[in-house]
């Protein structure tokens, strides 16, 4: 005890008041808190999070041994630092590439493009909306389940090689089609680009996201694994319950409406909202508003 006293001792008396605050300091504290924040959070919805006790502990021991002067203990530590440093890179290359991904994705980051990228003005037409919800709600009402990946702008063609070339116009006799039970094309992911369907029966990568609840089968996780990988949206139809449910960002909202669902899918689409469809085949139109007027 007396050691660990004089370590402390000796620490305070190395403590240096700096000079008065500044709105600098101020901004670089915010700026840490955020940073600190944001990697807490994706620590604890991974695999992170049960290694990150492990690390706490070893870095416990070294507190210790440098308080007692344990200088065997600390060299093999200082040794294996590097090397455990790039084992964890190795080991979370997955998560950090997809953190690293989701800070190009904020705005205003997300507005930059590139030299010689190509992207879309129009992602799908209002139709393909109307005829997505329209087909997910009706496979919902007989409980058919359903796996769709919507692409954006990162793209799906890993995941479009692992199923079936289709390259059809999306439509909902289409979707329902593939996804009955027992036809060759319902088992695994259907994949739309733009207005048309191009590929099925796809494998997606699972989530490992330990906040996800246990009670989700294996086609939520996948729904939830590939937003996680890629900045797509996913609809997943369960077959259990019949309800529809919608993944972004590695985020789930279970149990949505046909008016949240279109809404969502507006949000992508990159068009102002021409017609809608209430998920049973009738169609209303907007009347257009007048320039400035906002919406009710």
């Amino acid at each position: 005890m007396h050691a660990v006293w004089n370590w402390i001792t000796l620490r305070l008396s190395e403590i240096t008041f700096p000079k008065p605050i500044e709105f600098i300091d101020i901004v670089q504290v915010l700026l840490i808190a955020y940073f600190v924040y944001h990697v807490i959070r994706w620590v604890q919805n991974t695999k992170a999070y049960t290694l990150l006790k492990g690390i706490l502990v070893i870095v416990g021991f070294a507190v210790l041994a440098s308080i007692f002067q344990m200088q065997t203990f600390l060299y093999l530590l200082g040794a294996l630092g590097g090397v455990a440093l790039t084992t964890l890179v190795i080991i979370f290359q997955p998560e950090l590439r997809r953190a690293v991904e989701q800070l190009g994705e904020k705005a205003p980051l997300s507005t930059i493009s590139l030299p010689g990228s190509s992207e879309k003005q129009e992602r799908f037409s209002d139709k393909t909306v109307n005829e997505i919800v329209r087909a997910c709600y009706e496979m919902g009402a007989v409980k058919t389940g359903a796996l769709i990946v919507i692409e954006r702008n990162i793209t799906l063609e890993e995941y479009e090689k692992t199923g079936i070339a289709v390259d059809g116009i999306v439509t909902s006799q289409l979707l329902i089609n593939i996804f009955e039970h027992n036809t060759p094309l319902h088992d695994g992911a259907v994949i739309i680009r733009g207005d048309r369907i191009v590929s099925a029966t796809c494998y997606l990568p699972l989530s490992d996201n330990m906040s996800l609840s246990k009670d989700l089968g294996t086609r939520h996780r996948a729904g939830v694994g590939v937003s996680e990988a890629t900045d797509s949206f996913t609809i997943i139809v369960s077959e259990e319950t019949g309800n529809v449910s919608y993944a972004v960002g590695g985020e789930l909202k279970k149990a949505v409406t046909p008016a949240e669902l279109r809404k969502q899918l507006h949000l992508i689409q990159d068009l102002p909202h021409k017609q809608e469809d209430d998920g049973k085949g009738k169609y209303r139109f907007r009347k257009k508003k007048k320039e400035g007027a906002g919406e009710s």
